[in-house]
């Protein structure tokens, strides 16, 4: 192999990228995936990227789970939803470290330039991920509450713990990625 150096980088990036596709196809997609469950049993819905049990998929949308008696007049401002539409770059950032990942494949098969542009990619990558991670936590922290001052049971989902592990290992990604760009890439030539 080429670029042995860019292999640990390589392996960081596509796990990040698989939790990072998992996370852009929560519900109403594939609801055993979602930021935030609320209430119980078979009414209960699940909030995810492209909204929530029983809505079309689209960017942005607001609480309104009308069949729980939720009073929504404190959740559904103008600000709230426009964090729901921040949700969409989940699926940036999936793209951008698929774009890593393929970038690490050349860098690992054929030259260091492939890990250099990895490492931007997934730096950038990085970046997106850790600034909706904090936007979708305080979206549904406060979504949470406002569930649970009413007396509506309300719990986070998988999906932020899955981009939390995906922030990990882009954050380990661009550490073995720069570590990467300095390592050896020559072959050994034995002598005869």
């Amino acid at each position: 192999m080429a670029a042995g150096p860019a292999i640990p980088g390589l392996l960081c990036v596509f796990a990040a990228m698989v939790l990072l596709i998992f996370v852009s196809v929560s519900a109403p997609t594939w609801e055993k995936i979602s930021f935030l469950n609320v209430g119980n049993g078979p009414q209960q819905t699940h909030y995810g990227v492209l909204g929530f049990t029983g809505s079309q998929t689209h960017i942005g949308y607001d609480f309104n789970p009308a069949e729980l008696g939720f009073d929504s007049t404190k959740l559904n401002t103008n600000i709230i939803h426009n964090l729901t539409m921040t949700l969409i770059l989940y699926p940036i950032a999936a793209g951008l470290s698929g774009l890593g990942v393929l970038f690490g494949i050349c860098g690992a098969a054929y030259h260091r330039s492939g890990t250099i542009l990895m490492l931007l990619t997934t730096t950038l990558a990085l970046l997106v991920t850790l600034v909706v991670w904090v936007l979708e936590m305080a979206l549904f922290g406060i979504a949470r509450k406002r569930f649970r001052d009413q007396g509506i049971a309300a719990e986070f989902g998988n999906a932020n713990w899955l981009g939390l592990g995906a922030l990990v290992a882009l954050m380990l990604g661009v550490l073995a990625s720069c570590c990467g760009v300095f390592g050896r890439y020559r072959r050994r030539r034995d002598a005869y």
